[in-house]
């Protein structure tokens, strides 16, 4: 798939302000500081169209950036840390929770996972939410190129025998590098396919 359109649409609180329309949408989303705005912007192709930051919890709406006039591409609040209040923190997550089960649109949730480190509770508690709300998802381990590919190998294959402790089949995952565009060309393919697909069922 090349990006040659990509055009904000809105930034929500929740899912009540949510754009109209028949778009698909795929969202990505993941621990706060995962390198989620990075990911976004090495996938358009576009310097900054997600803002980054040192500074964990960043992002604190629902972003909507409609690609090529086909498909949204949704950018939600990281979950975990952020230099928020916890009722602030609290708020954000019924947010997501409320646009992830209830969102028509919705055709996959991209979760984001740092592949530097070893695997971690709250993105496999989240990664198990998704799953039990009966939302499609996919995983992207971000920052491979951060380490040395024998640590990431390792730091992977712990993950994947965390999530088979409650998962009889591991789901779909991809590898990526914001800075060497890594995974860049498989996850476009897969949102082109699914695009495909959703309107031709319609």
């Amino acid at each position: 798939m090349e990006i040659k359109q990509v055009k904000f649409v809105k930034s929500s609180a929740d899912l009540s302000g949510c754009p109209e329309g028949p778009f698909p949408e795929f969202v990505f989303t993941g621990r706060s500081n995962v390198g989620k705005s990075s990911l976004i912007n090495m996938i358009v192709n576009r310097n900054e169209m997600a803002r980054t930051s040192s500074n964990p919890g960043k992002t604190i709406t629902i972003n909507h950036y409609l690609i090529e006039d086909k498909w949204y591409l949704v950018d939600l609040p990281g979950y975990g840390y952020a230099r928020r209040s916890k009722t602030l923190r609290s708020k954000w997550e019924d947010s997501m929770e409320d646009y992830i089960k209830n969102r028509e649109q919705l055709q996959l949730v991209f979760i984001l996972v740092d592949s530097r480190i070893d695997p971690q509770n709250k993105d496999l508690d989240f990664i198990n939410s998704v799953a039990d709300w009966g939302i499609p998802l996919a995983i992207i381990f971000t920052k491979t190129d951060k380490n040395k590919q024998s640590d990431t190998v390792k730091n992977i294959n712990k993950f994947k025998t965390e999530l088979l402790k409650s998962w009889e089949e591991l789901p779909l995952m991809f590898e990526t590098s914001s800075l060497k565009k890594r995974g860049r060309e498989e996850i476009l393919n897969f949102i082109s396919e699914c695009t495909k697909n959703y309107y031709s069922l319609r």
